[in-house]
C-alpha cells in the first residue's frame, strides 16, 4: 500500500454518523501514551533474562499496543485518534513533503503522456477501494458488492491496459460515495472536492479528506467500544497483561521494588509522628478507622505505593510496570500538584498580609491563582527567579486592590516582608510549602482510604482556596488508581504477601517445589 504522509492540519470529527460500526484498528492515539515501547519496564533491555526472537518482539509490540489501547479508552474519556502531522518546517517535515508531491508530479507524468500510463492510478483506485469498503456498515451488502463491481480492479486493469480507463467518471462516482459515506462535518470538504477539475489535484484531495473519513470512523468505533470495554476491562487487561508476564518472567521485578519501598515507608510512619515525611493519616480519621490505618495491611502498602507515584523520583526509582500504561498521566498529576502547593502557599501568605477583605472576594483569589500559575510554568527550572516575578506581581495585585477598595494599603515594611515570604517559598523546606505539601498528600492518602464523598465533608485546612483544583485532580488519581487494583490485584496480593510474611511465603515455595 502506498502510505501518505500527513504534513497538514487535521480536523477531528467530535460529531460522527449515529450508526453501528466494525472495529477498525486505530493507527495514532492523540492522547500519546508511551506504547513505542515492546515491554512495559522502563530498563526492559537490561532487566531481560534473554533476547526475544524477532517474531516474539513484533508479537509483545502488537499485545502492549492493544493493551494500551483499551487502557486509553476506557480511563481517558477524551481519547481520541488524529493523524500523525509532521512539522511542516522539521527536516522530516520538507523531506516527506517533497517525496510527497514527486509522487503526485510523477503521477500527473504518467496521465499526460502519451498513450497514457494508468499503472499509478490503478494502485490509488485500489488504495480508494479497500478504505471505502472500510467505512461501510456490516448490514450496507448491497453497497459493498456495488462498489465491489464497479472498482472491479480486473476489469480496471483491462480498461487500462486498452487505453480506456475513464479517470473523471471514476473519481464522479467516488465523490457520490464519500457524500454517501462521510459524517456531516465533512460535507464541505467533499464539495470542494466536486469543484477540482485536474484529475491529479482531484485524486490528491480524495486520499486527504478519505483519510478524514477513516479517521471519523475510527474516532465513532471508540465511542462505540467504551461501554463495552469498561465493562470488560478488567478481565481483557489482566489476560493481556498475564500473557506479557508469560514472555517475560520478570516483569514485576520494578513492582515488587516499588511495594516493598511503600512497606518500609508505612513501617517508618506507624513508628514516627505526623511531621515525617511519610505523615501519619490518623490525623483526619476517627478513632477507629486510624487505628486500623495505621497497621501494615496489603490495602495500605497499595495505598502507600499510589501516593509515592504522585511524589516519584525518576532519576533513582524505576517505575513499577503494572502503572507504566499510566506513567505519562501520573507525571502529570504530579506536576499539577507541585504547581497546587506553589499556589496554595502563595494565597495562604497573601492572604496573612490582606486579611478576609480581599479573600472574601473569589474573583480576587481566582486572579491571584492566574497570575501565580501563569508565572510558575517554569518553576522547576529557575525556582528563585519565577518566585522573585511572583512576589512582586501578587504583592503589587494587592495594593491595587486594597486601594482600589478603600482600604488601607500595605505598609513599605509589610511590602517587604511580604515579597520576602512570598520568594522563601522557592525553597525546598520553606515552612509553608511543607506544611501544604504534607496536607496535599494526607488529603489524597484520605480520599484512597475513605473515598472521596466522605473526604471532601473534611477539606483540610488551608487548602480551601484550591478546593476546587484539588478535588478535580484528586478524583481523577482515586478513580486511576482503583481502576489499577482491580486489574492487578491477584499480583499485588502475592507480592505483598511475600513482604508482610516472608517466612511463609518461603515455606509456601518450597512445598511447591
Amino acid at each position: 500500500n502506498i502510505k501518505m504522509p500527513k504534513t497538514e492540519e487535521t480536523m477531528l470529527q467530535n460529531d460522527p454518523r449515529e450508526a453501528e460500526s466494525e472495529a477498525h484498528k486505530p493507527e495514532t492515539p492523540g492522547q500519546s501514551q508511551e506504547n513505542n515501547n515492546f515491554c512495559l519496564d522502563d530498563h526492559c533491555h537490561e532487566n531481560r533474562p534473554e533476547a526475544l526472537s524477532i517474531t516474539n518482539l513484533i508479537e509483545t509490540v502488537n499485545e502492549v499496543s492493544k493493551l494500551s489501547i483499551a487502557h486509553e479508552i476506557v480511563v481517558n474519556q477524551d481519547f481520541y485518534m488524529e493523524e500523525s502531522i509532521l512539522p511542516p518546517n522539521s527536516v522530516e517535515g520538507k523531506f516527506m513533503e517533497k517525496m510527497y508531491n514527486a509522487f503526485w508530479d510523477h503521477l500527473k507524468e504518467q496521465l499526460s503522456s502519451i498513450p497514457p500510463d494508468f499503472s499509478c492510478v490503478l494502485e490509488l483506485l485500489k488504495i480508494i477501494k479497500e478504505i471505502l469498503l472500510s467505512l461501510l456498515l456490516p448490514r450496507q451488502n448491497r453497497l459493498r458488492k456495488e462498489i465491489q463491481d464497479a472498482l472491479d480492479m480486473d476489469l480496471l486493469t483491462q480498461e487500462a491496459e486498452h487505453g480506456a480507463l475513464d479517470v473523471l467518471h471514476l473519481t464522479d462516482y467516488i465523490l457520490n460515495l464519500m457524500t454517501l459515506l462521510c459524517a456531516p462535518v465533512r460535507d464541505e470538504a467533499v464539495q470542494n472536492l466536486e469543484r477540482i477539475t485536474d484529475p491529479v489535484q482531484l485524486l490528491r484531495g480524495i486520499f486527504r479528506v478519505l483519510g478524514l473519513m477513516k479517521m471519523d470512523m475510527v474516532n465513532y468505533t471508540i465511542q462505540s467500544l467504551r461501554p463495552y470495554l469498561q465493562e470488560n476491562s478488567i478481565q481483557y487487561e489482566r489476560a493481556k497483561f498475564q500473557e506479557l508476564l508469560d514472555k517475560q518472567p520478570n516483569l514485576l521485578d520494578c513492582t515488587i521494588k516499588w511495594l516493598t519501598k511503600a512497606a518500609a515507608d508505612l513501617t517508618e510512619t506507624s513508628r514516627s509522628s505526623s511531621d515525617s515525611p511519610t505523615f501519619n493519616i490518623s490525623c483526619s480519621l476517627p478513632s477507629q478507622e486510624a487505628h486500623n490505618s495505621e497497621r501494615v495491611t496489603p490495602t495500605m502498602i497499595l495505598y502507600q505505593g499510589y501516593l509515592n507515584i504522585l511524589f516519584w523520583d525518576s532519576k533513582n526509582e524505576e517505575f513499577p510496570e503494572t502503572l507504566m500504561m499510566d506513567k505519562i498521566r501520573l507525571q502529570e498529576m504530579e506536576s499539577q500538584l507541585h504547581q497546587l502547593t506553589i499556589i496554595a502557599s502563595v494565597l495562604l501568605v497573601a492572604r496573612s498580609f490582606s486579611g478576609n477583605a480581599l479573600f472574601s472576594s473569589p474573583e480576587f483569589v481566582d486572579k491571584l491563582k492566574c497570575i501565580t500559575k501563569t508565572l510558575t510554568e517554569e518553576f522547576n527550572s529557575s525556582p528563585d527567579e519565577v518566585m522573585l516575578n511572583v512576589s512582586e506581581k501578587v504583592c503589587q495585585e494587592i495594593h491595587d486592590s486594597l486601594k482600589g477598595m478603600g482600604f488601607t494599603v500595605l505598609s513599605k515594611e509589610n511590602k517587604a516582608s511580604l515579597i520576602g515570604q512570598l520568594q522563601n517559598i522557592a525553597k525546598k523546606d520553606n515552612c509553608v510549602r511543607n506544611v501544604i505539601d504534607r496536607r496535599i498528600r494526607l488529603f489524597l492518602k484520605c480520599c484512597l482510604v475513605r473515598g472521596m464523598q466522605e473526604s471532601l465533608l473534611d477539606f483540610p485546612g488551608g487548602l480551601i482556596l484550591i478546593e476546587g483544583e484539588l478535588t478535580e485532580l484528586g478524583w481523577k488519581f482515586v478513580n486511576l488508581m482503583h481502576h489499577n487494583q482491580q486489574v492487578f490485584s491477584p499480583y499485588y496480593d502475592d507480592i505483598l504477601e511475600n513482604i508482610i510474611n516472608p517466612a511463609k511465603a518461603c515455606k509456601t515455595q518450597a512445598k511447591s517445589a
